[in-house]
């Protein structure tokens, strides 16, 4: 860890830290609120999103062309696009995701908004690969954010699925390496009253979600034996419920995994804090009970 104890994560003149776990427990509301308070009160903080990075960076342009394939079927748009009449673009944001979710799609009946089961593993193999790159970017942006912007307090605002892309367990990940060099790694650890509720949330507006390939292959099986449908027959929010509570048992392990790089804070802890000296006071903690 690049902090010793919470005394020197204080009095640390550059305070980098990188939050991860599941979606929905404060990962970006942190983020957004290191960011947003004035930089007198412990504020302005760099603040570097990764799933950002990749609907930008390394995926924007599969999504724009995503965006294009649907208007080519409208003849007004096929013939505005075709003469260069009308730009196409996504407009993604720290905190509107939706293109990026939107491309990597369910998998599934066409009626009902699915994509075919191979061109949803092939999104979920670029997806797997922008994650990686926008994760190794990390320490090139800290660079950047203080050698241009001035900012000597960095926040990465990993994705729920970086558990999925690094090998916690392996001393040598080139992804885990690099993080923890640069970053205190911070687990936000929610309860089973949190699962429950991101469940129950989950339930209500199912959204694309990034699985590990040998899990999801597995899941897709299980799915389908169950159900007794072809693929073209599967109701594409059905299989992402199906699966929703068994990606969150399937990760909690591996985010374990990764808090031994660095520190476990709980949902409940982050739910109190308030302000910037709150976040410290919380890491602070988390370093010296580990």
């Amino acid at each position: 860890m690049i902090y010793a104890s919470g005394a020197e994560f204080r009095a640390a003149s550059e305070k980098r830290v990188l939050l991860f776990g599941m979606s929905g427990l404060g990962k970006t509301h942190l983020s957004n609120l290191l960011r947003d308070a004035p930089p007198d009160q412990g504020g302005g903080w760099f603040h570097y999103s990764v799933d950002y990075r990749i609907g930008t960076r390394y995926m924007g342009e599969y999504i724009a062309d995503n965006f294009k394939r649907e208007a080519m079927k409208v003849p007004l748009l096929r013939d505005l696009l075709m003469t260069d009449s009308v730009y196409i673009a996504s407009n993604i944001t720290f905190n509107n995701l939706a293109p990026l979710s939107t491309y990597l799609g369910k998998p599934g009946d066409p009626a009902r908004g699915g994509v075919p089961f191979a061109e949803y593993c092939k999104r979920q193999a670029q997806h797997r690969e922008a994650e990686i790159a926008a994760l190794l970017d990390t320490t090139r942006f800290i660079e950047r954010a203080r050698e241009i912007y001035g900012y000597s307090n960095f926040v990465c605002d990993s994705g729920g699925s970086i558990c999925e892309v690094v090998d916690a367990a392996n001393p040598a990940d080139p992804v885990m390496r690099a993080l923890s060099e640069n970053l205190l790694l911070v687990w936000i650890k929610g309860s089973e009253a949190h699962r429950a509720e991101l469940v129950r949330r989950f339930d209500r507006a199912p959204k694309p979600i990034y699985y590990q390939p040998d899990f999801l292959a597995g899941l897709w099986a299980e799915y389908l034996a169950q159900e007794k449908k072809p693929e073209s027959a599967v109701d594409p929010d059905a299989f992402l419920r199906f699966g929703y509570a068994r990606i969150l048992d399937h990760r909690q392990p591996r985010y374990a995994a990764m808090a031994e790089w660095g520190v476990t804070v709980t949902a409940e802890e982050v739910a109190e804090v308030r302000d910037p000296a709150g976040f410290a006071d919380l890491v602070a903690r988390a370093i010296d009970r580990r």
